[in-house]
């Protein structure tokens, strides 16, 4: 599960996307995908449907979210 800003930023470098091409996927706002980063270690807030959406748009793009006592992630390959 995506939980944190550094999570998603790790995510995002991962998948070689960059934030308007993941905001323009997840049908978002650039700035959204910047402020959801910009919490860093910090729980991402806002809209749950928004993070949602973003962490389906990564998945997609072959990367897995894990929290094994604290976040992650890892590439797995494209679908």
């Amino acid at each position: 599960m995506l939980t944190t800003g550094n999570q998603l930023k790790a995510a995002r470098i991962l998948a070689e996307i960059e934030q308007k091409e993941l905001a323009e996927k997840a049908g978002l706002n650039v700035n959204t995908i910047r402020n959801m980063e910009s919490v860093g270690n910090g729980p991402i807030a806002g809209r749950a449907a928004n993070v949602q959406v973003v962490q389906r748009v990564l998945e997609a793009e072959g990367i897995e979210f894990l929290n094994h006592g604290r976040p992650g992630v890892r590439v797995v390959g494209k679908e």
